[in-house]
């Protein structure tokens, strides 16, 4: 593993650019994860009435009100969003390519790129961003900013929010479960309920921002087409491959120029097309990004 770090640091000192593909390994890696402490920390109460014991079968759950489903809701949002992650890992990558042209083609939907100070201008969040919210019909191509509503539910629900997001009970104090129906949130334009701009169907608001990093990403591709490149993903699995995995394999297939390097906790099998010029590095990508900056 020492051989391919250092293979991999040294690429991407020569490359002309690096893109980032960015799955949500990479979140798991910097500490966003859905189960065990982190769970019960912030949703035991509801594990405890509705028998799931992770954030993400939360999710899902058929709440029988949107007041319990926003007040499930809310505190997801706010944890994994407006929560920094507990672990350095994005500050890290930002320091490993900060100085480089580089650009992110990533799937997650926290935020987490932004927060570590990548410029916005050099992300596309495909699936969505935890932080809009967009009409459930939908009725435009519009999407809003959600910090103030999600802030509103959660203090309803009786918790103190502190100067680094954290939320906290005032001693012997239980956390309601269900947000006044006063703050579901509702389309401006339309009155219809809000929900989150996730990619989940067919009704996914793909808003001008949207669309001006799509084209930021195209034109990022044709300037580097040729370009000696390194396309590092990192925590991609095989929920939508085609993103950024097959993308990236192809991208690197058609410019001899550029290097394929993967970072996951098991090292992913790669084409026989471009495996001379691929680097697989598998266990904690947290561990491995920090060996990068070393």
């Amino acid at each position: 593993m020492n051989e391919k770090i250092n293979q991999l640091k040294e690429e991407i000192r020569q490359a002309d650019a690096v893109i980032i593909g960015a799955g949500a390994g990479l979140s798991t890696a910097a500490g966003f994860v859905y189960a065990g402490e982190r769970f019960e920390k912030y949703f035991g109460d509801f594990g405890r009435k509705y028998g799931f014991r992770d954030m993400y079968s939360g999710g899902f759950y058929p709440y029988k009100t949107q007041e319990e489903f926003w007040a499930y809701w809310s505190r997801n949002i706010w944890v994994n969003r407006y929560r920094n992650a507990p672990k350095s890992t994005y500050n890290d990558l930002y320091s490993l390519v900060k100085g480089k042209d580089y650009f992110v083609l990533t799937t997650n939907v926290d935020h987490c790129f932004q927060k570590a100070g990548f410029d916005r201008k050099r992300l596309f969040y495909t699936q969505g961003d935890y932080g809009l919210f967009q009409c459930t019909k939908p009725c435009c191509k519009k999407t809003w900013e959600n910090e103030t509503m999600i802030r509103h539910m959660i203090q309803a629900q009786g918790y103190i929010i502190d100067e680094h997001n954290e939320l906290t009970l005032p001693d012997g104090q239980a956390a309601s479960m269900r947000i006044p129906a006063e703050l579901l949130p509702k389309c401006p334009n339309c009155g219809r309920p809000l929900t989150m701009n996730l990619r989940s169907d067919d009704k996914f608001v793909e808003d001008e921002g949207w669309h001006k990093a799509a084209a930021a990403y195209e034109a990022w591709l044709t300037a580097h087409q040729d370009q000696r490149v390194v396309y590092l993903e990192i925590g991609v699995g095989y929920n939508t491959p085609g993103i950024i995995k097959y993308n990236f394999w192809q991208q690197v297939y058609q410019n001899k120029n550029a290097l394929y390097a993967c970072l996951n906790m098991e090292e992913d099998p790669v084409p026989k097309e471009i495996k001379a010029r691929s680097i697989v590095i598998g266990g904690d990508s947290d561990s491995v990004i920090r060996e990068l900056i070393a």
